[in-house]
């Protein structure tokens, strides 16, 4: 993994949403009340992250390309204390915590860790890391996935696995990309957000609170879950490079570098259509 590589990203909480430039400045929008929105001036990023806790508190992480990273938000479990991280190549946000994978391929994280949802310091040959709320989940570079944290419904029964290339965790349950393009899924299904069996040619996925995105390699999307406020109305998507799921919304980046979102916006966290980004043909 190289850390100075810097790709066009975007990221959601429970209240708003956040979008890393190619030129690594940051923007947010949404609700503030916790400061998770105060990303102005932060510079030379290259990674960012947002914690999508479906009560409401929230933080931000952004990870610089010297492999520090910095946070802002709620924390009252410590989770914004990662000033002293250093030769970080990847960061999550989790609610009430944050989660970090260095070059070596191990994990650091910081926050509650009541139900060992922290307990990573044994993690070796990381390649990427996801929080959900009460869960962190590691792909390895073997294609399985390691879980640590909550499993009241089942959201850590990933052992049977094979051949990963990203995962997602959203409130209780958990999503895996295989290298073939389909999609595997453990957890919570209340609101349909596992029902993924059927997806093809996917090549990127998140995971909201109650609702699940698959980005196809066309650009198109497919979308599984609650639709209580439309986070799923986005059938009708197109051009996407790259997906974020908050608690209750949805964004897309598209290539020609605008931004969509759909569903909750009472906290004006779907208010993206006038972000400067600068052109993204070729990504």
């Amino acid at each position: 993994m190289n850390v100075v590589e810097r790709l066009p990203s975007i990221a959601a909480g429970y209240r708003h949403t956040v979008l890393l430039r190619p030129d690594g400045a940051v923007l947010a929008v949404g609700g503030n009340k916790y400061g998770q929105c105060d990303v102005i001036g932060w510079q030379d990023m290259v990674a960012i992250a947002a914690a999508n806790a479906h009560t409401g508190n929230s933080h931000t992480l952004g990870l610089r390309a010297d492999g520090t990273v910095v946070a802002v938000g709620w924390n009252k479990y410590n989770q914004c204390d990662v000033s002293g991280w250093q030769d970080i190549v990847s960061v999550a946000a989790g609610w009430r915590r944050s989660a970090g994978i260095q070059s070596d391929g191990t994990v650091v994280a910081v926050g509650r860790n009541n139900e060992g949802q922290c307990n990573v310091s044994g993690w070796q040959d990381i390649i990427a890391v996801a929080a959900g709320d009460w869960h962190t989940a590691g792909l390895k570079r073997d294609g399985t996935v390691t879980i640590t944290g909550n499993n009241r419904y089942g959201q850590s029964n990933v052992s049977s696995w094979r051949d990963i290339v990203a995962v997602a965790a959203g409130y209780l349950h958990t999503i895996g990309l295989r290298a073939d393009g389909t999609v595997v899924a453990a957890g919570r299904n209340h609101e349909g957000q596992c029902n993924v069996n059927n997806w093809q040619d996917i090549v990127a996925i998140a995971a909201g609170s109650h609702h699940t995105i698959g980005l196809r390699a066309d650009g198109s999307v497919e979308v599984q879950g609650w639709n209580k406020h439309g986070e799923c109305n986005i059938s009708d998507w197109r051009g996407i490079v790259a997906v974020a799921a908050g608690c209750a919304h949805s964004v897309g980046l598209k290539s020609d570098g605008t931004v969509v979102a759909a569903g909750n916006n009472t906290y004006g966290q779907c208010e993206v259509s006038s972000w400067p980004f600068g052109q993204l043909e070729g990504y």
